[in-house]
């Protein structure tokens, strides 16, 4: 740990943010889907007071419903038991992409609380702007009694590993009363209380018109909201700051700023989709001057979750993890020096027909941050998002993050040179045309910005 004097001033940022103090016994990593879905039922089914699930979505899957039923089930156990689910309003009034016809997410809620009447268990649609495609509700943690199981999941088959693939992703489990409660009293003030909130598994669902109004002022009024708690830390031992954020000007984002520009000699970052904000890349490019070690672990194109595989018929949407690929690639042909040199270490994430939905930074030895934030310019701007960021000035998490990042790394393979990337030349005829044809119409960075 520095003293003082020896600070710098993003350091000194991140010390004087009010902390709550986090025991190390109540501070655990699962390291798989498998063990996320496993703790998540089992902590629903033992739930004693309340459980409040949030998510981008609760997918009318084999996962998704085995989560719904949980629910259900731990109400009809327990009546008393206090139970709410949120996800975002346009996600869930809509089929999967490239589906257009059948049950939406919001008619499955509809069809279980009928066959469930006597059961209360609200399902919240939570419209954080008045298209999805400017702004979604991206918050992470769901809140089972005292214990806030984070990470940037939603559920569904892939994050659940419901069948044969998986959607890979981090997971924390921190059992801390005061981070629940923070959480809670935010969700419950700041969203279930205001007029934008609906219940959508009823059959009276407002339509989008109907809700625009009331919607803007909600998303006007999400940008003055933070976590608010009282300081409970204790000095140099473990703690966590708990961060929201929406808009570019947002807390969390200065936190996320300042955070990366105090790593004193190692920055790593995981991130499933290479589209940085400005003055992210610009981070990196002080960092590295500086002297400082950055590595970045990234989703390989085939482990995007809008990859379409060459054997089946392209759309639109699959060129996506193609753009993100030539953003990395011209990315790191300009730093190929710091790569030749062993100070910037690009790993890409691939392990069959799994997909890599990873997010998270770490600082040195001392920091760590737990988000659902992509690092991009849609979560930099657009969408609600929150975070926890995790001072272990001790080192008391330090095998809970070896094992974690060594987990990560090992389905990677480590680009040596950014010609180890495929370019536009390489890529199957389809995707080539679609390229040329966005770039021709100036729209390529356009959807890099808003999906």
């Amino acid at each position: 740990m520095l003293f003082k004097s020896q600070r710098n001033r993003h350091q000194q940022y991140l010390i004087q943010l009010p902390k709550i103090s986090q025991s190390v016994v109540g501070f655990s990593t699962l390291f798989s889907p498998l063990d996320f879905r496993s703790f998540l039922l089992e902590k629903i089914s033992s739930a004693m007071y309340r459980i409040y699930i949030i998510a981008l979505y609760l997918e009318n899957d084999e996962g998704g419903q085995k989560i719904l039923s949980a629910l259900y089930a731990a109400k009809k156990q327990k009546p008393n038991l206090d139970i709410c689910v949120l996800v975002d309003w346009h996600r869930a009034q809509r089929c999967r992409i490239g589906i257009h016809v059948g049950m939406t997410n919001a008619d499955w809620y509809y069809l279980m609380a009928n066959q469930n009447p006597n059961d209360f268990v609200p399902v919240y649609g939570i419209p954080v702007n008045t298209r999805e495609a400017w702004g979604v509700l991206h918050l992470k943690g769901s809140i089972i009694d005292d214990t806030v199981l984070y990470s940037g999941a939603s559920f569904n088959n892939a994050y659940l590993h419901q069948k044969d693939t998986y959607r890979y992703d981090r997971y924390q489990c921190l059992n801390n009363r005061v981070l629940a409660d923070t959480m809670l009293q935010w969700i419950q003030k700041n969203l279930l209380e205001d007029k934008a909130a609906h219940r959508i598994d009823q059959g009276n669902r407002s339509s989008r018109s109907d809700i625009k109004n009331c919607t803007r002022k909600f998303r006007r009024s999400l940008r003055q909201c933070y976590y608010q708690f009282q300081s409970n830390e204790q000095y140099e031992a473990l703690s966590i700051i708990p961060l929201l954020g929406l808009g570019k000007h947002n807390v969390l984002n200065k936190a996320i700023h300042h955070f990366m520009l105090s790593a004193q000699y190692a920055l790593m970052i995981c991130t499933p989709y290479f589209n940085l904000p400005a003055i992210l890349a610009k981070n990196i490019l002080f960092l590295l001057r500086q002297g400082k070690i950055i590595e970045i672990i990234v989703g390989d194109k085939t482990a995007n979750d809008f990859y379409i595989p060459e054997d089946q018929p392209f759309t639109m949407i699959g060129v996506l993890p193609y753009l993100y690929e030539i953003n990395l690639r011209s990315f790191l042909s300009r730093l190929q020096n710091y790569i030749n040199m062993g100070q910037l270490i690009v790993r890409v994430w691939m392990h069959g027909k799994n997909s890599y939905h990873l997010k998270g930074l770490w600082v040195d030895d001392e920091w760590m941050m737990l988000t659902g934030s992509n690092l991009n310019p849609r979560s930099w701007r657009l969408d609600l998002e929150n975070a926890i960021l995790v001072h272990d000035p001790l080192q008391q998490l330090a095998q809970q993050r070896f094992n974690e990042l060594n987990i990560i790394r090992q389905h990677t393979v480590c680009i040596k040179n950014y010609q180890d990337l495929e370019s536009i030349s390489d890529y199957p005829k389809p995707v080539r045309k679609c390229i040329r044809l966005l770039r021709r119409m100036h729209i390529d960075q356009l959807l890099l910005r808003l999906l």
